[in-house]
């Protein structure tokens, strides 16, 4: 869409501006066609709350990313809130309940990312498995000339994977799966209709019985720390086996009992996207030789970051002309 046709967006109701609050920094992508078509108040929340007071009885749409955070209490300071626009397939920080209670509806950004996870979540499993962050080390910092190669790392085709979390993301990791000849198993709050793999009903049976433990489960209060020590020596078996990757949220996982497992050596190791105070990774995980670490970098690729801003910008704009949504959240549907 051009900015003239942005700009003719922007214009509905006697010819009055929509007002948009973005609750926390935007991706440039969705930014940048947010502005041009709505009057965009960037945080006035949090930077100006004198100057948000009087705005607020305007705002009509939010915009936000994954992971923003928009309680009822912020929620019930815009009395003219009509919607609000996640980009991201995670939505676990906005009140939805709260938001449909005041006769708002909430979107997401899902579909558009599930490429881009599920080959992230592979990568994790491979550089887990057969250390190639220490093995770029090794190399780099002249280990290999000076003490010879590095001890023997795990074999990750043929192992068996559990996925927590079998909805569409989980679905693409158990595609790409396949073609290393994993055994793969799941489980999730039901059995998938329509789906192959085996269903296990816990996630402790699951742990048990897998060499890879995948996370692809949504956040928020109904699977917060669903990832605990019980789970973690189930995963190890005794003999501190099994590798754990989290491309999820950090919530899932008790991060501190992971940390306990890692050091103890009650799992083999692990591949982190994500965690539990983002930013803000713990000193002890970032000191740990066998856990790979990336900054939430899921989605992170230009087109898919792209095509997650067009479709944020796309629910705005067909709500705001009247149209269907293009992805509201389930709760929503």
């Amino acid at each position: 869409m051009s900015a003239s046709d942005n700009a003719r967006v922007n214009v509905r109701d006697n010819g009055q501006p929509i007002h948009v609050l973005a609750v926390s920094k935007l991706s440039p992508l969705y930014a940048a066609q947010l502005q041009p078509a709505y009057t965009v108040h960037d945080r006035l929340h949090e930077t100006d709350p004198a100057a948000f007071a009087a705005i607020a009885p305007q705002i009509r749409a939010i915009a936000a990313s994954g992971e923003s955070k928009v309680p009822a209490a912020l929620l019930a300071q815009l009395p003219a809130l009509e919607l609000v626009s996640v980009m991201g397939v995670g939505y676990d920080g906005v009140d939805v309940a709260a938001a449909k209670a005041q006769g708002a509806v909430v979107t997401h950004t899902p579909n558009v990312l599930n490429d881009d996870v599920a080959d992230l979540a592979i990568g994790l499993m491979l550089c887990a498995a057969r250390q190639l962050p220490q093995a770029d080390r090794h190399v780099r910092d002249g280990t290999w000339a000076a003490s010879g190669p590095m001890p023997l790392a795990r074999k990750m085709s043929g192992a068996r994977l559990g996925i927590v979390g079998m909805g569409r993301i989980g679905q693409a990791i158990a595609q790409r799966a396949a073609a290393f000849g994993m055994a793969i198993a799941y489980t999730a709050r039901s059995a998938k209709a329509g789906i192959a793999h085996r269903y296990v009903p816990s996630v402790v049976a699951l742990a048990a019985e897998s060499d890879f433990l995948v996370l692809i489960t949504p956040g928020g209060a109904g699977t917060r720390k669903l990832v605990n020590a019980e789970v973690l020596a189930a995963l190890g078996k005794g003999r501190g086996e099994g590798i754990l990757v989290n491309v999820a949220r950090g919530s899932v996982v008790d991060e501190a009992a992971l940390i306990d497992a890692l050091e103890q050596g009650v799992i083999a190791g692990a591949g982190l996207d994500v965690f539990e105070n983002e930013p803000h990774v713990p000193e002890r995980l970032r000191q740990l030789s066998h856990v790979v670490l990336a900054p939430h970098i899921g989605s992170a690729t230009h087109s898919t970051r792209q095509a997650m801003a067009d479709l944020a910008f796309g629910n705005l704009r067909e709500h705001f002309a009247g149209r269907a949504l293009l992805s509201p959240v389930p709760e929503c549907q």
